[in-house]
């Protein structure tokens, strides 16, 4: 008999069936006792029942993770929009991410701007450094960063271990807002990018509005 013979003889005698369902003994999946066909059947259903929790707890966790995440670019975007000046605007950025988001080393420069050659964000950086930002298409995140970016962290450099790096672009202007910390899991390769990425374009719009 193949299998839909036998499925179509069960169908037509349930008493077999049943029959099966409590006598045929298989073993249990976790610790290898014999069982019935039924109670396997709701082994396995509690099995899955399990990893749905788990799965649902899972999602509950990164949605609280989001929510935090929006808050606090929120909290910095009306930093950002309450800047009056180009100092007070890098001072807000620079306050927020350390203050709040808790990244212990913060970089920033900007170039193609006119008139705001005494801050330290529009001072003048390696030609390297602007090549590679120009091209940045999205943030990267990771163990590496060229020399020319590890330069701007001064002598914190030599201890950092893991970068955020994200590209300013607005009209005439470009730069780069580089993260760092000394934790090498804290800015990993696979991590999502997307609140980097709204960071950058706020951040380009807000310097072309107050410079």
């Amino acid at each position: 008999m193949n299998t839909e013979e036998v499925i179509a003889y069960l169908n037509d005698h349930p008493e077999v069936a049943e029959q099966i369902l409590t006598e045929v003994q298989l073993p249990d999946p976790h610790d290898g006792r014999a069982i019935s066909i039924g109670e396997r059947q709701v082994i396995a259903l509690r099995d899955k029942v399990k990893l749905l929790e788990v799965k649902l707890s899972q999602l509950v966790h990164f949605g609280e993770e989001n929510d935090a995440i929006t808050d606090k670019l929120h909290r910095l975007t009306l930093a950002m929009m309450m800047a009056r000046s180009l100092p007070g605007l890098f001072n807000a950025v620079h306050f927020n991410l350390r203050e709040d988001f808790a990244v212990p080393h913060t970089a920033m420069r900007v170039w193609g701007l006119k008139g705001h050659d005494s801050l330290v964000e529009c001072s003048a950086v390696d030609a390297a450094a602007t090549e590679y930002a120009a091209g940045l298409t999205h943030p990267i995140c990771g163990a590496d960063a060229p020399e020319s970016v590890r330069a701007l962290f001064g002598d914190s450099a030599a201890h950092l271990r893991s970068f955020a790096l994200i590209p300013l672009r607005a009209e005439q202007m470009g730069g780069i807002l580089a993260l760092a910390s000394e934790d090498a899991e804290r800015f990993y390769a696979e991590m999502g990018t997307l609140y980097l990425q709204r960071l950058g374009e706020l951040l380009s719009i807000a310097i072309t509005r107050v410079a």
